[in-house]
């Protein structure tokens, strides 16, 4: 096999603590004994290899620092963020279900008497280097130490603006336990958290925590921290499943036909959590556009387009990609509406309840630059507006 020796080489005092740590012992031998790994790397669901990026690095540092570009990537104004007090999350949900998305893919969901936070990223950059890297375009909507006791966190993958390294150590402080992929452990456990907190699953394998299900099910992506350790920890989707609701959190990935199948096994779902940013015709393979994140909430809900929900995630915090900023948002709100889905547009911060949710108010319009041909009425003019499906917060 090849790459086994990076593989096996663990720890190494010259590595930044941010790059984590390589998978040794029984859990190097996990994973290669998984059905997922193969010629010393994990594989996507359809294919030995996923095409990170379809243009060359000279077309793409084109399109991140050409002039006009850049200042479409960002607001142009301060992103309106709900201040999230701990009053709020201290009343339980009424239906048993609330979501509070944080910004970025960072989301509380109080599901049946338990509290799962998915990707916490509290930390100003998502690099591995506090001085270089994207920044923080809003402020996290909380204090970290104002959340309160979190039954279980759950990981999708390793890439920094998923695990992030100030956020995690603090957490290795709590009893929370932490759901992750297969190999990822071997980075929490580098930054103290012990052995006995993680549950580690390759897809489709299943834990408990309290009354919930956790299962790791397939994405289309891939991994890596450091320089020499990518392809070397898998990446998720996770579905949660308690007595009376089920969600699911996409993490990042390509659009697949595996949604389908997740669906059927695990749907419908009250709630899907779904990547709809930093896509780019360079990288096809590896994040969703919004349309395919809107077909892929579909796949999940076994064709029925108005069962549950779909929040939008992974946007709106961090500009990873060249696409204008508000741009995830508006164009997830047309696909939603033209598919019949339901979607929730919460400002970062601002808690919801999927069993109640209002009609989308396209927020980021205040803060976004105007397209040339300016924003399209919404809802559509000529349209009554109880004529449209029920969606947003």
């Amino acid at each position: 096999m090849t790459g086994l020796p990076s593989l096996g080489s663990g720890r190494s005092p010259l590595r930044p603590l941010s790059f984590g740590a390589d998978p040794t012992g029984e859990r190097l031998a996990r994973i290669r004994r998984s059905p997922n790994f193969a010629d010393g790397v994990f594989v996507n669901p359809d294919g030995p290899r996923t095409r990170e990026s379809g243009g060359s690095a000279l077309g793409i540092a084109k399109q991140y620092f050409e002039k006009g570009s850049r200042a479409r990537r960002a607001p142009t104004g301060t992103i309106p963020v709900h201040p999230t007090t701990v009053a709020d999350l201290a009343r339980p949900p009424k239906s048993g279900l609330r979501i509070t998305w944080v910004g970025h893919s960072s989301v509380l969901a109080e599901i049946d008497g338990r509290r799962v936070l998915f990707d916490p990223v509290w930390g100003q950059r998502c690099s591995p280097f506090d001085f270089v890297g994207p920044k923080r375009l809003h402020p996290v909507p909380l204090p970290q130490a104002a959340l309160g006791p979190v039954d279980v966190v759950v990981i999708s993958h390793d890439h920094y603006d998923h695990l992030d390294l100030p956020t995690i150590k603090k957490l290795a402080g709590t009893d929370t336990l932490f759901a992750v992929p297969l190999g990822v452990g071997a980075h929490l456990e580098r930054w103290g958290v012990s052995p006995d907190r993680l549950r580690e699953l390759d897809w489709n394998e299943s834990t408990r925590v309290g009354g919930l299900t956790l299962t790791a099910t397939p994405a289309r992506h891939f991994c890596g921290r450091g320089i020499r350790n990518r392809q070397h920890t898998l990446w998720a989707s996770w579905v949660v499943a308690g007595e009376n609701h089920r969600i699911y959190h996409s993490g990042d990935t390509g659009y697949f036909h595996g949604f389908k199948d997740i669906g059927a096994e695990h749907g419908p779902f009250d709630a899907t959590m779904i990547q709809i940013g930093a896509y780019s015709d360079m990288w096809p393979d590896i994040h969703m556009t919004p349309e395919e994140g809107v077909d892929a909430h579909v796949d999940l809900q076994n064709g029925d387009a108005a069962a549950g929900v779909l929040l939008p995630i992974h946007w709106g915090t961090f500009n990873l990609a060249p696409h204008p900023w508000a741009e995830p948002g508006e164009r997830t709100m047309w696909a939603a509406r033209r598919a019949g889905a339901r979607m929730v547009a919460p400002r970062p911060g601002e808690p919801f309840e999927p069993a109640a949710v209002g009609a989308v108010v396209p927020w980021w319009r205040e803060v976004a630059r105007t397209p040339a041909e300016g924003w399209r009425a919404w809802p559509p003019v000529g349209e009554p507006e109880e004529h449209a499906p029920a969606v947003g917060a």
